[in-house]
């Protein structure tokens, strides 16, 4: 990182920014920073994004294909059988009114071919001929029926996963063009956390610690073990060091607490110190304050990227879905993703002039969202019953009946937003 010092004063003059705004703000930092796109075999493609449209080779199918097994005929029966074609085989044309050959499915279906008689509505005459009605509907899928050569099936951005994995063979890929998942770190800081047993005698149990690296794998970033350190000692000098070792490494590093100006709060000197700018400092939005996301740019030309999160559990929380979420999407070239809908069932109260998200269980066959209890900034009971944040945008209240936006919490892997 840039070793140059700047004033504290310097780096902390920004003005609060709205969450909606902060939002677009560190995506369009996190597009200008996208990794590389690289290119990965179909097997090692899974969790990445795609960097450029998947379009197929070939139409889809390719050739006219059975949809049934039975017998491909030409013209009016019975049908004197000539042969078969099995899948994987090329078919010899029909040439010859009255003739038919035994066809299965998946198979090419030959040229000159009238029409293909389903195997259990068939029957064999004493002399050995096929007869049949034929259904009126072609049993067969025509060239090009589900996607032509070149087609856009899907767009750069989309986040592959073995449903696109699938398309792209059949599409006949090899390979894919995608972003790789950019790498993530976590740095804890306070004195007053213990990493295990019950919390007593002023120190708390960090939760943060062994939580976080969940919810940024479900957004897509790589977090080993090891990238997960602390508690850093409260100090100026722990906390440029250990910056420095994670973001050496690192696509973004989150830290927990530290954000505000307390005595004991060194991650706005440590970002001064390190040479950082930033993008968004402090968001009006509660709970969740003060959150940050800085840059700093490597001796390699790199963009890295600091979140500091609150201490506060749910708070660091409310920052993971703020910004570091909208940061990890543009990283990997996906567009901003479109908060969905729901209606809410009981009142949420404004919080003046900031966004409040206000955690909500969500029945996703009514669209509904309904507030859960125990949601105050230090408690994760709340959250741990939630499916996202209602949105209560800055001046207002959630009244019942009202259509309000949703941030959904990050999904499994796999798993489709509803």
């Amino acid at each position: 990182m840039r070793t140059e010092t700047a004033s504290t004063d310097e780096v902390t003059a920004s003005p609060t920014v709205d969450w909606v705004l902060a939002r677009s703000r560190v995506h369009a930092a996190g597009l200008a920073a996208a990794r590389a796109a690289v290119e990965r075999p179909l097997v090692e493609a899974d969790g990445h994004t795609l960097a450029e449209p998947l379009a197929p080779r070939t139409d889809l199918p390719a050739f006219p294909t059975s949809s049934v097994d039975g017998w491909a005929v030409r013209g009016a029966g019975p049908w004197r059988v000539t042969g078969r074609v099995l899948a994987g085989g090329v078919a010899a044309p029909l040439t010859e009114d009255g003739t038919t050959v035994e066809i299965a499915t998946g198979a090419m279906v030959p040229a000159g071919t009238s029409a293909v008689l389903r195997v259990e509505e068939s029957t064999r005459t004493p002399d050995g001929l096929v007869d049949g009605v034929p259904r009126a509907t072609p049993e067969w899928r025509q060239p090009g029926e589900e996607a032509t050569a070149g087609e856009e099936l899907l767009p750069a951005g989309t986040p592959v996963d073995p449903a696109v994995i699938g398309l792209a063979a059949s599409c006949g890929h090899d390979t894919l063009r995608v972003r790789r998942q950019p790498r993530a770190a976590l740095l804890v800081f306070g004195d007053e956390l213990l990493t295990e047993g019950p919390p007593g005698a002023g120190q708390v149990r960090d939760a943060l610690g062994p939580a976080v690296p969940g919810w940024l794998r479900r957004y897509g970033a790589q977090v080993d073990r090891a990238d997960v350190v602390g508690p850093v000692a409260d100090t100026l000098p722990a906390h440029v060091a250990a910056l420095r070792s994670a973001l050496d490494h690192a696509d973004l590093v989150c830290t927990t607490g530290g954000t505000m100006h307390g005595p004991v709060d060194h991650l706005h000197p440590a970002l001064a110190e390190l040479g950082a700018e930033y993008v968004v400092n402090t968001v009006a939005v509660r709970p969740g304050f003060p959150m940050l996301l800085a840059r700093l740019v490597g001796t390699d030309g790199r963009v890295r990227f600091v979140a500091g999160l609150p201490g506060n559990p749910q708070s660091a929380i409310v920052a993971l879905v703020s910004l570091v979420a909208p940061l990890l999407a543009g990283l990997v070239g996906r567009p901003l993703p479109v908060l969905p809908h729901a209606t809410l069932t009981e009142p949420v109260a404004g919080r003046g002039d900031h966004t409040h998200l206000a955690l909500v269980r969500l029945d996703r066959v009514a669209g509904t969202a309904r507030p859960v209890r125990h949601v105050g900034s230090a408690m994760l009971r709340g959250l741990a019953g939630a499916d996202g944040f209602a949105v209560i945008r800055p001046g207002r209240s959630g009244a019942v009946g009202d259509r309000v936006p949703v941030v959904p919490l990050p999904l499994l892997p796999g798993e489709r937003a509803w």
